[in-house]
């Protein structure tokens, strides 16, 4: 009986594991000489694994069990210190080791290199403003290359494990190339040299991986299309009201929803957004509005309300799932 009640624990204490730590892309020695392999394996099986099993551990329970990690940080205020250490632990270093690569040579994209060249005029120059930044960093933390609120390449450096996704973040924008300046980092090589660290970690970047990052977070922002921000706007004083059992919002703005739809479904729609599934989503968003207010003229029960204004709060998701490739 103790060992069936045992393994209960375990599948209860497995199911409620929301973070996985994800396999290392490369041996552990892949990096030398740059990067030692005791390093490398102390840093990823131990610190980063640590933060995964922390993390977990904290946010039962909380309002975070529910989140994806970007939606932590965006409030990361609002919990407790061990949620917002070890969350950041978790993605600064999934972000780290994906930067990283025994691959030799790789550039930055045409694009990329131009955003850099106009930010700092050149990426010796960049590789110079970061280590700066790096190397002033008083104790532990990090050196961010991040994209800032207009697009713009800027850098930063946080403490402990902070980075600029967070709502606490003094410059804030979403990071594509962070290089961790903790001592466990870097001191079995390179003792308090960090400067050396920092130097020799370039020799390991991967371009391809930053650029990537980089086209992801420079990619069409829904400010580009400003008629899905408009419903999203009705959608958000209606459906949230929705979930505490308030339903009068809806009641009262089931036409201005439909309005919003239709201008929604005739507008143009920006080129990195426009594909079949998106228009076909937005066209079914225009036609469920209009069943909704339908079931509101015709006084129908909360129950049915809701269902209908949550079908709709999902489709409109949807849209927004597809044009970010992310879940939301």
């Amino acid at each position: 009986m103790k060992k069936l009640h045992l393994l209960f624990l375990m599948i209860g204490v497995t199911a409620s594991a929301q973070f996985t730590q994800k396999p290392l892309p490369y041996a552990y020695n892949a990096l030398e000489p740059f990067v030692d392999a005791q390093t490398m394996e102390i840093h990823y099986s131990k610190h980063h694994a640590a933060y995964v099993k922390n993390l977990n551990a904290a946010i039962v329970g909380t309002e975070a069990e529910k989140l994806s990690i970007k939606e932590i940080f965006a409030n990361v205020s609002k919990f407790s210190p061990a949620i917002r250490n070890n969350a950041g632990g978790h993605y600064n270093h999934e972000l780290f080791w994906s930067i990283l690569t025994p691959e030799k040579n790789t550039k930055p994209s045409p694009e990329l290199e131009k955003a850099i060249n106009d930010a700092f005029g050149s990426i010796d120059a960049l590789k110079e403003k970061l280590n700066a930044a790096a190397a002033t960093r008083f104790g532990s933390g990090w050196a961010w290359l991040y994209v800032d609120k207009d697009k713009k390449l800027a850098i930063s450096s946080t403490p402990n494990q902070d980075n600029p996704l967070m709502d606490v973040a003094e410059n804030k924008g979403t990071p594509i190339l962070g290089i961790d300046v903790w001592e466990h980092a870097y001191y079995l090589k390179y003792q308090n040299k960090r400067a050396d660290y920092l130097s020799a970690i370039w020799n390991v970047i991967n371009w391809n991986e930053v650029s990537n990052n980089f086209k992801a977070a420079t990619k069409g922002k829904f400010d580009d299309w400003p008629a899905l921000k408009d419903f999203h706007k009705v959608m958000s004083q209606t459906f949230h009201p929705s979930e505490e059992g308030n339903l009068e919002p809806i009641r009262t703005r089931s036409k201005e929803m439909v309005e919003k739809a239709n201008l929604l479904a005739k507008s143009t729609i920006p080129a990195e957004f426009n594909k079949k599934e998106v228009v076909a989503a937005v066209q079914k968003l225009a036609v469920d509005s209009k069943k909704l207010d339908k079931l509101v003229k015709s006084k129908k029960s909360d129950k049915e309300l809701t269902e209908a204004l949550t079908k709709l709060h999902d489709v409109f998701h949807e849209i927004i799932g597809l044009c970010t490739n992310e879940e939301h």
